[in-house]
């Protein structure tokens, strides 16, 4: 099995964004620029998330997608705003080949069985944001990192195996952005009580966290934003005829070049060479070995 690597995208309005523990947004780019520049450097599948989607109760991202899909040929999965089977086939259609729901599947449970049956569980991915509190539990987060539910997130993964995900995507609150690691403890609790794939998120700050999150978390794939959008944004403003990022987001960030300091820019192929080093299989293109 090779261990996937998978840039995240969040996306508000028309723009890239990142921010830190899902907050204070900040303006990066065009995502169809990113996710065109990781699909050529060796991105394994991309995932597309709108940030805001279920806060207004929208689900914009059709025309990205769209847009997206036509140029890039490895599987793009994409969450934010899915309500219920028709809105998940209409993101099918534009183009999706998966799609992450979180916040109506804790609302409502039985969509995460009624979209396995419809689409098949390797389309179904749930997404898990998870909060550490106190007392050692996680507690399961809605709408974008906003929302508290009471849930465990550990039951609540076993939960959403048993109606039906092919696979979960595990995101630490207490870590996305911060570039201090993956959140070991919790993706290792979730991988080694489910038989599903996991995907890890929240908290990449340099290629050694990748590999210690799948040697030791168990990770079968792994996401992360900040450390590649990093690395990509100079080369990509570079080549952009258009800096018309104003809509939906500070751009402050943007204009003024500042990087995060405890995130260290690097490539896809920089992760996977620390892999490769690591003796953790992964797909690397001929030219870049």
């Amino acid at each position: 099995m090779n261990f996937r690597i998978i840039p995240r995208l969040d996306i508000k309005g028309p723009n890239l964004v990142k921010g830190i523990h899902f907050e204070g947004l900040r303006v990066l780019g065009k995502p169809e620029d990113f996710a065109q520049y990781y699909y050529e450097n060796g991105a394994d599948e991309l995932f597309f998330q709108d940030a805001v989607a279920s806060l207004y109760d929208r689900n914009s991202l059709h025309d990205i997608v769209r847009k997206t899909s036509s140029q890039i040929f490895i599987p793009l999965c994409v969450g934010g705003g899915l309500r219920n089977v028709d809105d998940i086939r209409e993101v099918l259609r534009a183009g999706a080949d998966k799609v992450a729901i979180n916040t109506e599947a804790i609302k409502r449970p039985e969509l995460i069985k009624e979209a396995s049956i419809a689409f098949g569980s390797s389309t179904i991915v749930v997404s898990i944001e998870a909060i550490k509190r106190n007392n050692g539990s996680w507690e399961a987060l809605i709408e974008y990192g906003r929302e508290t539910t009471k849930i465990d997130a550990l039951e609540w993964a076993k939960q959403a195996e048993e109606l039906g995900a092919g696979e979960l995507m595990v995101t630490s609150i207490n870590n996305e952005g911060t570039g201090k690691g993956y959140d070991l403890e919790l993706t290792q609790a979730i991988a080694t009580s489910v038989s599903i794939p996991v995907i890890a998120g929240g908290g990449c700050g340099n290629p050694e966290d990748v590999a210690t999150v799948i040697a030791k978390g168990h990770a079968d794939a792994v996401s992360m934003a900040a450390a590649l959008h990093y690395k990509t944004i100079e080369t990509l403003i570079e080549k952009s005829t258009s800096h018309e990022y104003a809509q939906e987001g500070n751009t402050e960030f943007l204009k003024t070049g500042r990087g995060f300091a405890k995130v260290t820019p690097c490539s896809i192929h920089d992760i996977k060479r620390t892999l490769k080093q690591r003796d953790l299989p992964c797909r690397m293109r001929a030219n870049n070995e």
